[in-house]
């Protein structure tokens, strides 16, 4: 039985922009690790470091859902 995961992302957090409140900062506020930023030209948040703890309260404070916490198959 062979198990694949089609569910993979370059990096930890991903943000669909689609969703993103321009000018939020929700989500970078609560990074103990500082990872998230706000581009200045579009005014919506990005991963700028790929370090993560996968700690998740980006995504649980986003009022959007527009965040993503793409937790490692092994540490679920």
């Amino acid at each position: 039985m062979t198990l694949i995961n089609n569910n993979r992302a370059d990096v930890p957090v991903t943000i669909d922009e689609s969703l993103c409140i321009d000018g939020c900062t929700l989500c970078v506020e609560v990074c103990p690790l500082d990872a998230l930023a706000i581009n200045p030209d579009t005014g919506k948040a990005f991963m700028h470091v790929d370090e993560c703890w996968y700690c998740g309260p980006c995504a649980a404070r986003c009022p959007t859902g527009a965040v993503t916490v793409n937790m490692p198959y092994l540490l679920r």
